[in-house]
């Protein structure tokens, strides 16, 4: 819980902070951005966090984006696809596509960086083959697909539903990770795999369902996101997002060595990463640094996690002997 508190006394200070340099930053528009925006990231952050909980990682998110996105586009725009067909589909793609992972991870041996980065190249690729690596028609604007476009744009009392759907997710997850014996196991495999195993724990088994529940969690935010954006290029569309989740997860208290990590803590993570995207914007930074934040939030947050443990290591008692 003190990563937590950390994190959030960070969040407080930027945001007063930004707010008395620019009052802007508290105005009504650019606060219901933010929400849609902290909506949409912060539901695969959180499928992020549970993988890097069972101390794996997934580089393939920003790609898995670009493939869902171009078939979302061409399901509805050109093969005239029902919505709610289509969002099945998606969902039940970015489901296979973690137990893709799940399954070379644990049954073959490979490892979560080599997986993932050969899905970041290939399923990027793929949606370029598969749109001839052209933009297919956009989703956001016209009178079709109302409902979904609803749902990813709209808001109920100025609060974006994006942001909404993000809560409802992170109340379930919270009472997964946190309250159940399932959320148990994930700590325990991420803490030590093995002692996990011999305590009875289907390691593998736990590690494999982690990058499901992150695929189906992709596939959602694949849904808002396309309707959210004016276009799904194939060759930008999602670019970095796994970088997003990886920062927010890591500010929000996950360890990458497992075994650590918290709902709340990756919620706060979100947030700070779109207020610093948008102290960027309203303090007039060169928006050409706005990766180099990104990374640099990362290696303090590494490096933060590093010292934490090396002083927690030197403050446990030594055993005579």
């Amino acid at each position: 819980m003190r990563k937590e508190l950390g994190i959030f006394l960070l969040l407080v200070f930027l945001c007063i902070v930004t707010t008395l340099k620019n009052p802007l930053f508290m105005s009504r528009d650019n606060l219901h951005n933010m929400a849609q925006l902290v909506g949409m990231y912060g539901i695969f952050s959180i499928g992020m966090g549970i993988v890097i909980i069972t101390g794996g990682i997934d580089l393939s998110v920003g790609s898995a984006f670009a493939l869902l996105g171009v078939l979302l586009a061409l399901m509805l725009g050109q093969w005239h696809w029902p919505q709610v067909g289509a969002a099945v589909f998606i969902i039940a793609m970015g489901f296979a596509l973690g137990c893709l992972h799940g399954f070379l991870i644990t049954k073959v041996g490979l490892q979560a960086f080599i997986v993932t980065l050969c899905g970041l190249l290939f399923y990027r690729g793929m949606a370029r083959f598969i749109t001839h690596d052209s933009t297919p028609p956009g989703l956001s604007s016209g009178d079709a697909f109302q409902g979904l476009r609803t749902l990813a744009t709209g808001d109920i009392a100025s609060i974006p539903y994006q942001f909404i759907i993000l809560i409802i997710i992170a109340a379930i997850m919270w009472v997964v990770l946190h309250r159940s014996i399932y959320g148990r196991y994930l700590f325990a495999v991420g803490r030590n795999e093995e002692a996990a195993r011999y305590s009875g724990i289907n390691s593998r088994r736990i590690i494999a369902s982690a990058y499901m529940l992150s695929g189906v969690l992709v596939g959602i935010s694949a849904i808002l996101l396309a309707f959210y954006t004016p276009s799904i290029s194939p060759s930008s569309h999602g670019n970095f997002f796994e970088l997003y989740a990886i920062a927010a997860a890591v500010l929000g208290g996950c360890s990458l060595r497992g075994g650590e990590g918290s709902i709340i803590g990756i919620l706060i993570g979100t947030v700070l990463l779109q207020v610093l995207q948008n102290l960027v914007v309203l303090l007039g930074i060169p928006s050409e640094l706005d990766f180099a934040v990104t990374g640099s939030v990362i290696l303090i947050g590494v490096m933060a996690d590093q010292l934490i443990k090396a002083r927690s290591a030197r403050k446990k008692p030594v055993l005579a002997t």
